[in-house]
């Protein structure tokens, strides 16, 4: 890469971690505006004292360090999720890969702290040693491969799908190969409730045998509703593995009861942009699409909920039409939920804590859509937390020395040393 290009990607990236807009960065650099957009468009090179006052205003944003137990990787971060569970108990995040650019943004402007953030998983897969040590694996692998509406899609178009798909579908490899030669102590994996069932259960028989018998981790999973933290109904799997034996029970975790409804986290309608109700023609036109479905006796449709509703799943469609949540009005057309109660619906703007949104409505709704479910995962680290703990604590007595070897369908098996 061009010395010019790792400048821009740079002075982005601190602009991003500094929280600085581009004319607050102007300002503390004492350029002009017109400079500013030169050094973010790659067209202007910013000088290394520049970057160092970058770092610096980054650094100050950062606040100071928190005592770190473990480390851990953000694989396929999308915006974040995952992070936000195990960096709340104590974790320290040495590494981040994420190719969708939209979602680096969002991702570099919440967690400050953070450093250069990766792209495509693969290359790193396939020299491993380039990923920082760590103790703990997280990975919300891509899900179109395995979920529903993936595999409807795809078969209607004629193409692969699963471990057939020359794109998202070897991903899990691609994270296997890393688990292969970093032997963490824990890995958290998250992916869609379909995963299970998908090519009539041999795409997670697969899984199964990559993660217990060809790495020889203790793996467990299950099955999540999202309900009990969030009034959403959004069903994941997640599947945990140790490298050593261990008394967490991810099935016997009790899950909290009943749970919050929508009316929690609307806006209230004063504070409601009017752009984010359906127009005349989308409203007549969602209605009947619905009406014509209803005849012929399936559920196709619309859904609309009030305040004391839980709503079905968000999904990353929703910029089109929002059609799967859309919030009653009384005496007016429904609306869709604005991307700060996506954020909230999906757990990231919860409590004390503020979810920066720094891109357009649709890639907002796109994020929200694909993301974990934020209140899920922070169950999940809690409950792992001592487990984590104790198996760092004894690590010592538990060498790594052989090889483990991980079978992929497309290629030749790689081996890897752990």
């Amino acid at each position: 890469m061009r010395k010019s290009a790792v400048r821009q990607n740079e002075f982005n990236q601190l602009c991003d971690r500094a929280g600085l807009t581009p004319s607050e960065a102007a300002s503390l650099l004492s350029v002009s505006d017109r400079t500013i957009a030169r050094y973010a468009n790659g067209t202007g090179r910013p000088s290394q004292l520049a970057l160092r006052v970058l770092k610096e205003a980054a650094r100050k944003t950062a606040g100071p360090p928190r005592p770190v137990s473990f480390r851990f990787i953000d694989l396929f971060a999308g915006i974040g999720g995952l992070r936000i569970g195990f960096q709340g108990i104590g974790g320290h995040c040495t590494f981040t890969s994420e190719w969708d650019a939209n979602a680096q943004k969002t991702y570099a402007q919440n967690f400050r702290d953070n450093h250069p953030l990766a792209g495509d998983i693969r290359e790193y897969a396939e020299e491993p040693d380039r990923i920082p040590e760590h103790d703990v694996l997280l990975a919300g692998f891509p899900c179109q491969p395995f979920s529903i509406a993936g595999v409807s899609k795809k078969n209607a178009l004629g193409r692969p799908h699963g471990f057939l798909c020359d794109t998202q579908g070897t991903l899990f490899f691609d994270t296997a190969q890393i688990i292969a030669h970093h032997r963490p102590a824990a890995f958290v994996l998250e992916n869609v409730k379909n995963l299970e069932s998908h090519d009539k259960g041999r795409t997670f028989a697969t899984i199964m045998n990559v993660l217990e018998n060809e790495l020889g981790y203790h793996v467990q999973t299950r099955v999540i509703s999202s309900e009990h933290w969030v009034p959403q109904k959004r069903e994941r799997i997640f599947i945990v593995g140790f490298r050593e034996p261990t008394a967490f029970d991810l099935k016997g975790l009790k899950l909290p009861e009943g749970g919050p409804k929508l009316g929690s986290i609307l806006q209230p309608h004063d504070e409601v942009d009017p752009k984010y109700t359906l127009t005349e023609r989308l409203w007549e036109y969602l209605q009947a699409y619905k009406k014509k479905h209803n005849a012929k006796g399936n559920g196709f449709g619309y859904s609309l909920f009030g305040p004391d509703d839980v709503t079905r799943t968000l999904s990353a469609r929703y910029y089109k039409d929002g059609s799967e949540v859309l919030v009653a009005q009384p005496g007016k057309r429904p609306r869709r939920l604005t991307p700060l109660e996506c954020a909230r619906l999906m757990g990231f703007d919860r409590g004390d804590r503020r979810w920066k949104i720094p891109v357009s409505d649709t890639q907002a709704y796109r994020q929200f859509g694909n993301a974990v479910v934020v209140p899920v995962v922070e169950f999940i680290a809690e409950a792992m937390k001592p487990h984590i703990e104790a198996a760092l604590s004894t690590a010592s007595t538990h060498p790594i020395t052989a090889p483990v070897t991980v079978t992929r369908p497309d290629r030749e098996p790689a081996v890897a040393n752990g």
